[in-house]
């Protein structure tokens, strides 16, 4: 296990974080540099690298966090529209190396994104 993860500190409480959701297999929190007016963050509190590294066992943990996302996104207020990122290493943009996905909403998202 990873022990310098920002996310896993986090997790674990050692790092503050304004947390939108939590429960027993995720946790989603704002965003400290957000890209839109809802930047939300939701990863899973099992340690998994990429979104390469996903196994059959993680099929119901992702299952859990899409769930998560629309009842966010609801909860947020985004009934006009949300877009959902999941970065896959360093070349698409990933820089913690924890899976995790990007609910971003609150305005007009152009594409493509960058």
């Amino acid at each position: 296990m990873m022990t310098d993860n920002l996310f896993l500190k986090i997790i674990n409480k050692q790092i503050p974080a304004k947390i939108a959701y939590e429960d027993d297999l995720c946790l989603a929190f704002h965003d400290i540099n957000p890209q839109a007016p809802v930047h939300v963050l939701i990863i899973p509190k099992k340690v998994i690298r990429t979104h390469e590294d996903i196994a059959d066992a993680d099929r119901d943990v992702l299952g859990h966090l899409h769930l998560v996302a629309a009842k966010l996104a609801k909860q947020l207020g985004l009934e006009e529209g949300y877009r959902l990122i999941v970065n896959c290493k360093e070349q698409a943009g990933q820089t913690v190396p924890h899976l995790h996905m990007h609910l971003l909403g609150g305005r007009d998202l152009t594409w493509p994104p960058g």
